[in-house]
């Protein structure tokens, strides 16, 4: 029972994770109708600008850290300038492929200035576990599961009961009108990318400290693709339950059922997830049901 509960605990802080990078698919999506396929790689990519600061150029995290978060923030607002802001008001077919060109960019452009072989990625958070009770948590872990829910409070008050959040929803629904009523779409769209970079450079520390990091780590923008669309891509607060669904199910998955599946269905889980889904409710738990007058 100890052990179940352990891995239903740890199921739980990995699913926290997983929703704040879905977190970052969600603010993108809310303000362009954008699902940026390239999420993962973003993670990366941010994590890879960390190491560079604090291992390669040997920084110490209290200068190396604010640092990372202003180049990424500048580095979201120059692919959203630079390449979508041109795709507003773009089919949904346009904006996906885009994004799938912007994932094979950001991979060459890791492969080429830090190699395909892993580094060591600095440890943000110390090593040493935290023992409550019997159970047992990677320190990174559970800080990330804490400092997660504030994130999501901080942007639930943002996006729901702000002016600048309520403008950016009016944005992805209809640009145009937006635009007629004197409300920036682009600065509303670069805004929300740039917090879309950020969210997933705080996910890439929490991931990744103490760990290996190359650019494979981007899968985990996978795994959270089905975290967004199971809460629903507008949802704030769905997405930490929907993060905790994928993660406590993939985190039992591979504890009682990888040794009879040779070791796939803990990644197969969110998949499954997903594709049912997207079967039954295609707007998630939690998402917007649009209706349309003919």
């Amino acid at each position: 029972m100890i052990d179940f509960i352990q891995y239903a605990f740890d199921g739980f802080l990995i699913g926290l994770l997983y929703a704040m990078i879905a977190l970052a698919f969600i603010v993108i999506y809310r303000s362009s109708r954008i699902l940026n396929l390239a999420q993962g790689e973003v993670v990366v990519f941010g994590g890879f600008i960390v190491f560079q600061f604090a291992t390669i150029w040997n920084m110490p995290l209290w200068l190396a850290l604010p640092l990372s978060f202003i180049c990424v923030i500048i580095l979201g607002f120059f692919i959203e300038r630079g390449i979508f802001r041109h795709l507003i008001g773009e089919s949904l077919f346009t904006n996906v492929m885009v994004t799938i060109g912007l994932m094979i960019f950001l991979r060459g452009i890791m492969l080429m200035v830090w190699g395909p072989a892993p580094k060591l990625f600095p440890n943000i958070v110390s090593g040493v576990p935290v023992n409550i009770g019997p159970f047992i948590f990677s320190r990174a872990i559970l800080y990330g599961g804490l400092l997660s829910f504030v994130i999501f409070f901080v942007f639930y008050l943002a996006l729901e009961k702000t002016r600048w959040g309520l403008t950016m929803t009016a944005v992805a629904e209809d640009p145009v009108c937006a635009q007629s009523l004197g409300i920036s779409v682009k600065r509303s769209v670069a805004y929300a990318w740039a917090l879309g970079f950020v969210l997933s450079t705080i996910a890439a520390l929490i991931f990744l400290s103490g760990q290996s990091i190359g650019f494979l780590a981007s899968s985990i923008g996978l795994v959270a693709l089905p975290v967004a669309l199971l809460a629903g891509m507008e949802s704030i607060w769905g997405a930490p339950l929907a993060g905790i669904i994928i993660g406590v199910g993939e985190a039992l998955c591979k504890a009682y059922l990888d040794d009879y599946t040779n070791g796939t269905m803990s990644e197969a889980f969110p998949f499954i997830i997903m594709l049912i889904v997207l079967l039954i409710r295609p707007q998630g738990l939690f998402g917007w049901k649009i209706i349309e007058r003919v």
